[in-house]
């Protein structure tokens, strides 16, 4: 039997705070990237890892903010707590590959190419497994096509939100990028949930068909609370306060004299300054009775 549908049941407050989500985990996932690229080999890490579960939580909250208004009509829908969980760990593991991939190979060509790709999976992975994850009395069926057009908006709006941390500087080029990212984002999930039709069993239940957000809620606070405290990191990250970086040491090249790479903390000395005078020896005539 087919089941209906209904993906909006509180309106457009869902898809519209779904959006603001994804663009909040964008924003602090970039402007960490961002920093990353700035700051010395030693601390790339954190800032890297930090982005990845921004990203990553950012993406599964928005999945989950939208499936809030999911229903289907007159069946209850519970969540498989496991399986939800490893979505979002799936999700923050893949695009943390993908995140350190860019990070310490550039955004440019086969390694922006590779995180992109990596990273899109992991999301689209997170949204397929966290659908798994649902249980009711029937199943779920897809549409290859729009399956395919899902994944590869979620590729494309991965190597574009790392292709723009790789070059975006200032606050402004971050909040513009996460805007975008945030809407494709968004895109993805909603063309995978129009790829999704509902074959209900003969023997489902009927309840009312209101969308019941009440088992998301706790599931949501675990990934609220580290995408705030993102974004304290972030807000109180040196490079947004005094506007400079701290930027990483010139390191040894082969050839290149060390003495050379050190950086100059004082003024450049006068050009008159550190040279030795003339002292060229005085030759001295011998003495001779007759120049006495």
């Amino acid at each position: 039997m087919q089941g209906t549908v209904d993906g909006f049941g509180y309106g457009a407050v869902t898809p519209l705070v779904a959006y603001l989500m994804a663009c909040l985990g964008g924003a602090l996932g970039l402007r960490c990237i961002t920093r990353s690229l700035l700051v010395t080999h030693a601390r790339r890490p954190a800032w890297l890892a930090l982005g990845a579960a921004a990203l990553g939580c950012g993406t599964w909250t928005m999945h989950f903010v939208a499936m809030m208004g999911f229903s289907i009509e007159q069946v209850p829908v519970h969540y498989d707590e496991p399986v939800t969980y490893a979505s979002l760990g799936l999700a923050v593991l893949m695009v943390g590959v993908g995140v350190f991939i860019v990070g310490y190979r550039g955004a440019t060509g086969a390694p922006l190419f590779t995180g992109g790709t990596v990273t899109g999976l992991g999301v689209a992975s997170m949204h397929y497994l966290g659908m798994a994850g649902m249980r009711f009395h029937g199943s779920f069926a897809y549409s290859t096509p729009k399956v395919v057009a899902s994944v590869a908006i979620a590729v494309a709006a991965a190597t574009a939100a790392l292709w723009a941390a790789g070059r975006a500087r200032g606050l402004l080029p971050t909040v513009a990028a996460s805007l975008v990212m945030g809407l494709a984002v968004s895109g993805m999930h909603y063309m995978a949930m129009a790829a999704l039709s509902v074959r209900l069993d003969g023997t489902a239940e009927t309840t009312a068909d209101t969308p019941d957000a009440s088992a998301l809620v706790p599931m949501l606070l675990g990934p609220l609370v580290l995408l705030v405290l993102a974004g304290v990191v972030v807000i109180l990250d040196p490079m947004l306060v005094l506007r400079h970086p701290d930027r990483a040491p010139a390191l040894p090249a082969p050839g290149v004299p060390a003495a050379a790479l050190a950086p100059r903390t004082g003024p450049r000395p006068a050009p008159h300054q550190h040279r030795h005078p003339d002292r060229r020896p005085v030759r001295q005539r011998a003495r001779t009775p007759q120049n006495r």
